[in-house]
């Protein structure tokens, strides 16, 4: 009776669904959309502590477009209009933020080198598929790094490509440190950033910015397959009277490009 009991137990635990995975695991989680900033939207009420929940790797903006968030290490730094960085208290407040929890899936050894458009080449052949996202860490040394910042807006708020007129712009030369961001499909268009979104982090994590350019030293990327994308919407303020059904595709190339 013992035997028939324990294998009744054994063949239930068999038929149990595996055990489903922690919420934010393998998670993108964004705060608001793209099109959303690019049209003005920046006052948020997600705080770092908050975004920290669901991630300790990422980047975005902070209320008022006050400079360039990146995330790294379960820390939220912010690279304002000297190009400095420095850690956000708890508090601080984003309208725009993407992160995830990072675990490499794959390593690869990056050449020295390449420069922006080579190394998104060179990231984005080693993807299984663009269909994915993909949270994805470099870190070694550069022979040249182009990063900006953006200065903090007051009410009302302009759209970002006026913004990005007079971003402050940082060339680094022969020096240590991290990219991170996302690669996100095609078809988030209008709600994330199609292709690649890269901030950089020096190894002493006291300067950084959105990336521009670059040219590679050495160095290991670690990418981090992220087959879900947990959107949080804004219930309240600008968000909700935006105008955000007209295709905001040229504004974002103007944003991201490098035109200096």
């Amino acid at each position: 009776m013992k035997r028939c009991l324990s294998l009744l137990v054994l063949a239930a635990l068999l038929l149990l669904p595996a055990a489903a995975p922690a919420a934010d695991q393998d998670t993108l989680y964004q705060v608001s959309t793209i099109d959303a900033l690019l049209s003005g939207v920046y006052d948020g009420k997600t705080t770092a502590a908050d975004l920290l929940k669901h991630g300790d790797l990422g980047l975005g903006t902070f209320n008022g477009l006050d400079g360039e968030m990146i995330v790294a290490g379960g820390k939220v730094y912010q690279v304002g209009m000297d190009g400095k960085a420095k850690v956000m208290p708890p508090d601080t407040l984003t309208p725009f933020a993407g992160v995830t929890f990072f675990e490499a899936d794959m390593t690869f050894k990056v050449p020295a080198g390449l420069d922006y458009a080579g190394l998104k080449k060179f990231m984005a052949a080693r993807l299984p598929s663009q269909n994915l996202f993909y949270a994805v860490r470099l870190k070694g040394s550069f022979k040249k790094i182009k990063a900006r910042s953006v200065p903090r807006q007051t009410k009302p708020y302009p759209p970002l490509v006026q913004v990005v007129k007079k971003q402050a712009v940082f060339h680094y030369a022969q020096v240590k440190g991290q990219l991170v961001g996302f690669f996100s499909p095609a078809f988030v268009k209008g709600v994330g950033v199609p292709g690649w979104h890269l901030h950089f982090l020096e190894a002493a994590r006291k300067k950084g910015g959105h990336l521009l350019n670059c040219l590679t030293g050495p160095g290991v990327l670690e990418v981090d397959v992220t087959p879900q994308f947990l959107l949080a919407l804004p219930r309240q303020g600008g968000f909700l009277k935006s105008d955000l059904q007209k295709d905001q595709s040229k504004a974002l190339h103007q944003v991201e490009q490098d035109k200096h």
